[in-house]
């Protein structure tokens, strides 16, 4: 039963059981659970993930840098299953204290430098590596794409999927809310794809990379099951866009890394 506001705590304290898909892996803290070595391969970079939207990200960068032939970036994978609370183990905390795939290590260099959030690894490697990262204004406009993803990407994970798949309870104010929200970002996307073959123009970058994963994955009825719900078809040149990128191997073969 929703509390009224006269009835919230001055001070929250969690509640014995959270409730929802997750609720038995969240917490109020941060730090390690447990002791865990992490898995090392002997590949330059080492990735720390799973198939979420999230976690497919690198993957697809890496499969794409590879499809380019850049040696220097062959990776091992790491499937860190978050459902069973892996990523709170101290190995995983060791190397991204957010606890939060993907994450990434880079032991070409000494020492081992790891990177975590996944804008921040995309952008890292495609810095390192030369690739789908334009320079001059399409580089900023680049950038705008990626950060609007990270910022982006909450109001449709945390939010609308969050209450309209995994709450608990349905909350109608929430899930009107969020889908308002998402359907918004949805039309965003649409209207910068009349005109354009991808994001930033006619050049795949590491902001298709970074925006597929969630707003295609919603359109093409992969991510919470809500094509339907959320009119997908009201959106031609994005679910165009969200074709185009799935037919690419690279895109395929990140998507079916962990699986």
């Amino acid at each position: 039963m929703e509390r009224k506001p006269s009835e919230q705590p001055k001070v929250w304290t969690p509640p014995p059981a959270l409730g929802g898909r997750f609720g038995n892996i969240n917490r109020p803290t941060a730090g390690a659970q447990f002791t865990q070595e992490l898995a090392r391969g002997d590949k330059p970079l080492q990735l720390y993930s799973m198939e979420t939207p999230n976690g497919v990200k690198v993957a697809i960068l890496l499969e794409e840098l590879a499809a380019l032939g850049v040696a220097d970036a062959a990776y091992d994978a790491h499937r860190i299953d978050i459902m069973k609370g892996e990523q709170f183990g101290s190995g995983f905390v060791a190397i991204n204290p957010n606890s939060k795939i993907p994450a990434l290590v880079d032991q070409s260099q000494t020492p081992a430098l790891p990177i975590f959030e996944s804008g921040a690894i995309l952008l890292y490697l495609a810095e390192k590596f030369g690739h789908l990262l334009p320079t001059g204004a399409q580089r900023a406009q680049c950038l705008s794409w990626l950060f609007w993803q990270m910022g982006s990407a909450p109001y449709l994970g945390g939010g609308f999927g969050h209450f309209h798949v995994y709450a608990p309870e349905k909350i109608q104010y929430a899930i009107d809310r969020f889908t308002m929200e998402t359907k918004r970002q949805l039309s965003v996307l649409d209207h910068q794809l009349q005109g354009n073959e991808y994001l930033c123009g006619s050049e795949y970058t590491i902001a298709d990379i970074a925006i597929w994963p969630w707003y295609a994955g919603v359109a093409l009825g992969r991510v919470y099951d809500a094509a339907e719900f959320l009119d997908a078809q009201a959106y031609p040149h994005l679910l165009r866009w969200a074709h185009q990128v799935d037919a690419r191997p690279a895109v395929q073969a990140g998507r079916a890394l962990f699986k």
